[in-house]
């Protein structure tokens, strides 16, 4: 039969095995980073964390540039559904993080411990995927009009949802910005950009939308730069010197809890307003995703030291790995049974 890495290539093999390989490659790059921090650390004149930063503009441009007018507002329809994704996303996921972070008295926590109970808040903040929850309602065959809908005003109500939240906290980070100039950056950054992409929609959004495979590689290259970057400075600065594997673990278990404990509220609500199953589809995957695209951004725009941004990103991608991987199997046997 032969090696499976060599007749498909590696990132096809970590497909059929049932993993992501941008989750693969984003643990890739870490390891790199971890090897040789030098390379990536912010220095004057150019940098990879410049270069980053201009990336991230390019990403929100395209963003604003697939989007599709019709399909936003054949979304506007059912309220109900909208307002249940919307407060699951900046309402629900902040609360019980908030209440997590007392029962075990966060706020004692000092070092790196002190920035991963950040992070984990900051994670809570975050809006919504776009691309992987339209992808798993596709998969589990659910609404997709409010599935297209919800993730793309998540997106934009983050911009200033996550900064209004993270308030509760900055004041605990060395170098925080404050909430004025972050959002004046978030508008600069994401706002602007998507704007700009959505007047040029008319002409050049076919185009875009027929190269979304190579947007997306975009996308997640510019991720994996930010994610690069940030460890960089977190491996040179000495930041999870003393770290131990066990709270890694510890990280794994509470995002895998969370993700479970957030879905299982969703779809009970869901029963109590009795919707119907696409409905319940969107609710559930929209409402249980966060996005490491708007995480990576604004953690470079929240944090001004970079080396906390290393720490303060790891819950974000820990549970990005884990949405992924559950949503998708769960997604897969919701469609499954569509199908019967």
């Amino acid at each position: 039969m032969g090696n499976p890495l060599r007749q498909n290539g590696g990132m096809d093999f970590f497909k059929r095995i049932g993993l992501d390989p941008f989750v693969v490659l984003i643990f890739v790059v870490i390891g790199a980073a971890y090897l040789d921090p030098e390379l990536g650390i912010d220095r004057d004149g150019f940098s990879l964390g410049e270069l980053a930063n201009w990336g991230v503009a390019v990403i929100f441009f395209f963003y604003g540039l697939r989007l599709d007018r019709a399909d936003l507002r054949n979304g506007l329809v059912n309220m109900k559904l909208h307002i249940l994704v919307q407060v699951s996303t900046f309402v629900l996921f902040p609360l019980v993080l908030l209440a997590v972070m007392w029962g075990f008295g966060a706020g004692r926590a000092e070092g790196s411990a002190h920035y991963l109970w950040i992070g984990a808040f900051f994670l809570a903040t975050l809006p919504s995927t776009v691309s992987s929850s339209v992808v798993m309602v596709s998969m589990a065959r659910g609404n997709m009009p409010a599935a297209i809908f919800n993730a793309s005003i998540s997106s934009l109500l983050g911009v200033f949802i996550t900064p209004l939240w993270m308030t509760c906290v900055l004041d605990k980070v060395d170098g925080a910005h404050g909430l004025g100039e972050v959002v004046f950056k978030l508008i600069m950054q994401v706002i602007v950009p998507v704007c700009a992409g959505l007047l040029l929609n008319p002409k050049f959004g076919e185009f875009s939308r027929a190269h979304k495979r190579q947007l997306r590689l975009f996308d997640q290259g510019v991720i994996l730069l930010i994610i690069y970057t940030s460890f960089c400075d977190s491996f040179h600065k000495k930041m999870f010197e003393g770290f131990p594997l066990a709270t890694l673990g510890l990280v794994f278990a509470a995002m895998i809890a969370l993700f479970f404990l957030v879905y299982g509220i969703i779809f009970a609500v869901c029963k109590w307003l009795k919707f119907s199953r696409p409905d319940t589809i969107t609710a559930l995957f929209c409402g249980s995703k966060k996005s490491l695209v708007h995480g990576s951004v604004m953690s470079k725009v929240l944090f001004d030291n970079p080396a906390v941004v290393g720490v303060v990103l790891l819950p974000t991608m820990v549970y990005h790995a884990m949405q992924l991987i559950i949503a998708s199997v769960i997604a897969r046997r919701m469609g499954e049974l569509a199908d019967k």
